[in-house]
């Protein structure tokens, strides 16, 4: 038997609740239910322990197994040796000809094109050789060094090389110069904590960090009205998934503050590649609308998006695509369901095979039509979904 399994038997039984009547109350299977208990299940979806922690008056972490370190595939791994290496590597003496502070800055300014667009294979070719050159800037060149570091860490956790983003987004928070710069990172490091299933770490540092962020808003600047929204955002996604959703609210609630205080969707300069205003807000209320298994809100939300000359970043346009698939195949709506999916996944190809959102929106289609399309099953292919 799983952690998980164990966790859930042993609360299902102080709450007096039969498998069944945890089924009726949670919407999960007790097929399901049953296979985790008796650990013919390797561990379950967070989406599931959400679920169920919700009837046994648990927040999601006392449920969640203990993430492991590394979540990437093979082929992810190896795509990635090379920066992962350079990252490990011990300091070496000083060079003879260090890089420069403007021309490592030209490169990461097209690295990060690489990254918004999600071109993440052309991204670990350069990658290696942008660190070694920022390894080498003396003083005057540490905020670049510390913005290749922040690109590493959000390039690894995109996809699933866990330890070693971990290892990378500390180094660059240590390496920050002013709290503002320091705060990109500690975003990083809570989406990473999210993302691993350390939710109460994610949501006390989220939290902590929105704390000392706040700004008074009849003076803030946009930068430090956005670097106070997005942490609370990330405070909030934390929260939401942790069946903390009062907690959740109250930070949406403030986030949206700070974003009508700026007026429009900006770019923010302290980021490497995150974008913050009144869209970003209400692309991630219908992800939170998903979490508490409101398909019918998420996609009125999603109807409704206020447009700027400055768009979400590909990451928040992308994910948020996947929770309209996701809303919609919820709903039995598996038609639109793989078409927005066949859409998010013909605008970020690199990026789609690492969500487990794509798979698990996919997995619901799969269950619910009687017979799949060749579309369908190369899809499943690429997601490494077993039919």
């Amino acid at each position: 038997m799983t952690d998980a399994g164990k966790k859930v038997k042993q609360a299902r039984k102080l709450s007096g609740l039969t498998q069944q009547q945890l089924a009726e109350a949670s919407g999960v299977s007790v097929s399901t239910i049953r296979k985790l208990e008796q650990g013919e299940r390797s561990g379950a979806r967070m989406e599931t322990l959400h679920a169920l922690a919700q009837p046994l008056r648990l927040k999601t972490m006392d449920l969640v197994e203990k993430p492991k370190e590394d979540g990437a595939p093979k082929d992810a791994q190896k795509l990635w040796a090379a920066t992962r290496a350079e990252l490990v590597r011990p300091p070496g003496p000083e060079a003879d000809d260090p890089a420069t502070p403007s021309g490592v800055d030209r490169v990461l300014a097209s690295a990060e094109t690489l990254y918004r667009d999600h071109h993440f294979t052309k991204l670990a070719v350069v990658l290696p050789g942008l660190l070694r050159d920022a390894d080498t800037l003396a003083s005057d060149g540490r905020d670049v060094r510390v913005r290749v570091l922040q690109l590493a860490a959000g390039a690894l956790t995109h996809t699933r090389q866990f330890d070693v983003a971990e290892l990378v987004v500390r180094r660059s928070l240590e390496s920050a110069q002013d709290r503002l710069e320091a705060s990109a990172s500690v975003n990083t490091l809570a989406w990473l904590l999210v993302r691993m299933g350390r939710l109460d770490e994610a949501l006390a540092l989220a939290t902590q960090w929105a704390d000392d962020l706040e700004p008074r808003i009849s003076r803030a600047t946009s930068s430090e009205l956005a670097a106070w929204g997005l942490m609370l955002l990330r405070a909030s996604g934390a929260a939401v998934r942790n069946n903390q959703r009062e907690v959740a609210a109250d930070m949406k609630r403030f986030a949206r503050s700070a974003a009508t205080a700026i007026g429009r969707e900006v770019e923010v300069r302290h980021e490497t590649v995150r974008t913050f205003g009144p869209t970003t807000v209400r692309m991630l209320t219908v992800e939170d609308a998903l979490v508490k298994d409101r398909p019918d809100s998420a996609l009125q939300l999603a109807e409704h998006m206020p447009l700027f000359a400055v768009r979400p970043s590909s990451s928040v346009r992308s994910r948020h695509g996947l929770d309209v698939a996701n809303a919609h195949a919820r709903l039995g709506e598996y038609t639109e369901a793989f078409g927005k999916l066949t859409e998010v996944q013909v605008g970020s190809p690199e990026w789609f095979p690492n969500q487990t959102l794509a798979r698990d929106t996919l997995q619901t289609i799969v269950e619910g039509r009687r017979t799949l399309t060749p579309e369908m099953r190369h899809m499943a292919d690429t997601l490494q979904l077993i039919l």
